[in-house]
């Protein structure tokens, strides 16, 4: 059921406000407001100091620009609870990610559903869970294969699953451990053939406010993009080619990893580590990618460790 505010434009409201849900909003709020939409964003409740004043600049940014923030505790909230904030809402667009704790995501998309939202992009900007399954060793991904049963187990709510791989940011993260620039490593996850798709925020947030917008309106549909699919030996000639500095290689197997895993199981880098070093459903060919069909061009991996650097 569309709910449509009286200027005809849709009212849409973003969960989150961190890396991605900030790079949604630059793109979302000005297309949103310029079709006489609005847009609200849900933060947690330390997002406003005891003034009530945003404490991010970027946040504040984006109220300046239209969006307005609510505070809520998402991980605190019962499901009857966030139902009151989803129902007047065309769109929910999900970037909360992880932080709000196991069990969110899937306690967000029933609230989302029982509210009678007309349409859905869940927390799914990350890998294909339809290829990785249950039993990854990354028991956040078990849940987000949950979140796509409970959609497709319904028709009421339309939903778009963005699929982006890993962010760009995420392969130099320290503790992740695949480039390290400070120590000079490279850690090939699997073997220097295993490959990866990954995306840059900002580009996430274009592609997702343009998928959001297209035209004839995409329905229940999973929406491969990405910025570069590459094997780990690829990305280290990049990083040596960028950086013009010579990194000491390595292999972390996958068995050497599920050993690790064995040992320190509550260990969340290990075992994305693990994860992404099986190899599947963590890449996809550009040539399928919807930027790649629609002549979008995404920025790789070396244009963005050059703006990194």
């Amino acid at each position: 059921m569309r709910k449509q505010n009286s200027n005809g434009g849709e009212n849409v409201l973003v969960l989150g406000a961190g890396q991605l849900g900030a790079a949604v909003l630059e793109f979302l709020v000005p297309a949103v407001t310029k079709r006489h939409g609005r847009v609200s964003v849900i933060v947690s409740p330390g997002s406003r100091d005891e003034q009530g004043k945003l404490v991010s600049d970027t946040h504040q940014k984006l109220a300046n620009a239209g969006a307005e923030f609510i505070a809520v505790d998402v991980a605190a909230s019962t499901p009857e609870a966030l139902k009151t904030h989803f129902a007047d809402v065309d769109t929910v667009i999900n970037c909360m990610g992880f932080v709000a704790g196991a069990g969110t995501q899937i306690k967000i998309t029933r609230a989302v559903l029982e509210a009678g939202v007309s349409r859905y992009f869940p927390w799914q900007f990350g890998v294909n869970y339809d290829v990785v399954g249950k039993g990854s060793g990354q028991p956040v991904w078990d849940e987000q294969y949950d979140v796509r049963t409970l959609l497709r187990g319904q028709s009421a709510t339309e939903w778009v699953i963005v699929s982006t791989g890993m962010f760009t940011s995420f392969l130099f993260e320290p503790a992740f451990d695949v480039v390290n620039l400070a120590n000079k490593t490279v850690n090939a996850l699997g073997g220097w053939d295993t490959q990866v798709t990954v995306t840059s925020p900002a580009d996430i947030g274009r592609l997702t406010t343009d998928i959001y917008l297209h035209q004839p309106r995409i329905v229940n549909d999973v929406i491969f993009i990405a910025g570069e699919t590459t094997s780990y030996r690829k990305l280290a000639e990049t990083v040596e080619r960028v950086t013009k500095q010579a990194f000491t290689r390595n292999v972390l197997t996958l068995s050497a990893l599920q050993d690790a895993l064995r040992h320190n199981p509550d260990d969340p880098m290990l075992s994305y580590r693990a994860a992404f070093a099986r190899g599947e459903g963590v890449w996809w060919p550009m040539h399928d990618t919807w930027n790649a069909q629609n002549n979008l061009p995404t920025q790789d991996i070396a244009a963005w460790l050059k703006t990194a650097l």
